[in-house]
């Protein structure tokens, strides 16, 4: 069975840092192309980053977020640092044959994790 699980999400002041995970089970992550989406109450889900043989940010996240990933483990980590408020949304990671901003191409997703930036 095909599963994303993302973690890491909380409540953090402006100006911190949180690490999400994306960890996969039955599938390779290093096969697909691994992208971090967001969505914030009442806006589009938008493209934050991908990860396949290369990495992609949205400019506007260009410094502040790192994607990485651990074959070994299977999974795909998100660095956020100096989070602002506009920052807070659910965010998700989703799995594709390749990295695309248009989140309808990726196939696999997972549930979602908040993340409140809040002082």
């Amino acid at each position: 069975q095909v599963q994303l699980v993302e973690s890491g999400g909380g409540l953090v002041q402006p100006g911190g840092s949180l690490r999400l995970s994306c960890a996969a089970s039955g599938f390779t992550l290093d096969y697909y192309a691994i992208g971090w989406f967001r969505q914030a109450l009442g806006k589009e889900r938008e493209g934050i980053s991908c990860i396949n043989r290369s990495t992609y940010y949205a400019d506007s996240l260009k410094g502040r977020f790192t994607i990485s990933r651990d074959n070994a483990k299977n999974t795909v980590y998100l660095q956020m640092n100096s989070l602002k408020p506009e920052d807070t949304a659910v965010y998700y990671c989703a799995a594709a044959n390749g990295c695309d901003s248009d989140y309808h191409r990726y196939d696999y997703w997972g549930q979602g994790t908040q993340v409140t930036v809040s002082s």
